[in-house]
């Protein structure tokens, strides 16, 4: 069978239109909210043009720029809903959006679409977790389940706090404008959280078959770069933009030829991106020169560290944990303790290790398992390393990560 349809095109599939959605989203929504000043109206206009897409692109074939299609269809379904609720605020809005043309003029201190929608849902108005969640949901195109798995509560709670922050925003009357220059470094740290989270569902999908979802990193990546560009003396900026730079560049060896992952300490290490390696340990050089570190800058040191060894056995853990104990210095979470344990059992051994977990409160978290796991099953505890996989797979709706799950089952049966 042709892999053309009679007229010579390729067919447009799921994955095609997929990757529009991953791509072009945000920014869509972005234009839509800027003219509707309506973030519900936006969204559903937006999904309406994704599902007329879905409809028609596999038939008509992709339209040369799907980026404008999307936006010019979601616009004319904006307007078709507002000529049929004829309220007189619907008629000023239809009047704003006809008048809007499809690329809206650049203006204020920040010259991206996405970047910009980002900083404004940023309010401070807002709650943090507000802001972050929001804007994942609006920028990243993230579902609901999704995002409550970023943030470790149940669906309910996320989906609870998403509505209100939608309705704080229009019940405050919160304009979707461009940010003041004078604005920026109140809003400047719930910008990073998002950007950074935007990357780990990118690093690390929560639910499908592949283990991450690259275009999501890149587009994290991207903003992370115009950030840095808007704020160049933020040093948490940089330190972020370093991070997601020493993280991407592991990418090319995190996935074996089967296509199954791979651990960090068994990665072919002449797979990973020298270049991005060297951009981001150029980045914590200057950032060490600042000397005024933030969670973010000492994360990217840690991995600095890592992508250092030519080798896993090579790697300086005894240097890993004193950068872990800076950094619970001023981010005092149970996840940077469990990363901190991992590092500690590689100096003073599994057993010291397994005692730092003991109190953590992360039993709805994957990695608190597999870490656990992996410590017992180095202490001969076979038995309960195999009860804690077992309770990593049930938490875990990657594929890829399940698949790993039981690879490491399957070498402590061995």
């Amino acid at each position: 069978m042709s892999a053309h349809d009679s007229t010579g095109r390729r067919p447009v599939t799921s994955a095609d239109i997929a990757r529009v959605f991953r791509d072009e989203h945000g920014r869509a929504v972005a234009v839509l909210i800027r003219a509707l000043g309506d973030i519900d109206l936006a969204e559903d206009a937006v999904q309406d043009a994704f599902a007329v897409a879905v409809e028609r692109w596999p038939r008509d074939g992709m339209p040369p720029s799907p980026a404008g299609w999307i936006i010019t269809t979601a616009r004319r379904r904006a307007i078709d809903r507002l000529r049929r609720e004829a309220s007189r605020d619907a008629r000023q809005t239809e009047a704003a959006l006809l008048s809007t043309p499809d690329e809206p003029r650049e203006e204020g201190p920040v010259r991206d679409e996405r970047l910009r929608l980002l900083f404004t849902c940023c309010h401070p108005a807002l709650s943090r977790e507000a802001q972050v969640a929001l804007t994942l949901r609006l920028l990243g195109g993230l579902t609901t389940p999704e995002i409550a798995r970023a943030f470790l509560v149940p669906e309910a709670t996320m989906a609870q706090r998403i509505v209100r922050a939608k309705r704080k925003i229009r019940d405050a009357g919160i304009p979707y404008r461009v940010p003041r220059d004078a604005d920026l470094p109140a809003r400047v740290t719930s910008v990073l959280s998002v950007v950074y989270l935007v990357f780990t569902e990118g690093h690390t999908a929560t639910t499908g078959a592949e283990l991450g979802r690259p275009d999501l990193a890149a587009e994290a990546v991207r903003l992370g770069r115009a950030v840095v560009d808007l704020m160049p003396d933020e040093p948490e900026a940089a330190g972020l933009l370093a991070l997601m730079l020493l993280t991407e560049a592991r990418r090319p060896a995190r996935i074996d030829a089967g296509g199954d992952p791979v651990l960090l300490a068994d990665q072919d290490r002449t797979l990973w991106d020298r270049a991005l390696i060297a951009e981001g340990h150029e980045i914590v050089r200057a950032c060490l020169r600042r000397n005024a570190p933030g969670p973010f800058q000492i994360q990217a040191a840690i991995n600095a560290v890592h992508t250092d060894a030519a080798a896993g056995a090579g790697t300086d853990w005894a240097q890993v944990v004193a950068l872990y104990d800076q950094l619970l210095a001023v981010l005092p979470t149970d996840v940077v303790r469990l990363n901190r344990a991992v590092a500690v059992a590689e100096v003073d051994g599994p057993a010291a290790g397994l005692r730092l977990l003991e109190d953590l409160e992360l039993d709805g978290y994957h990695a608190h398992h597999v870490v656990r796991a992996d410590l017992l099953a180095r202490l001969g505890r076979s038995a309960e390393a195999a009860a804690a996989l077992e309770r990593a797979r049930a938490l875990t709706d990657n594929r890829a990560e399940a698949r790993l799950i039981d690879l490491r089952a399957s070498r402590h049966d061995a």
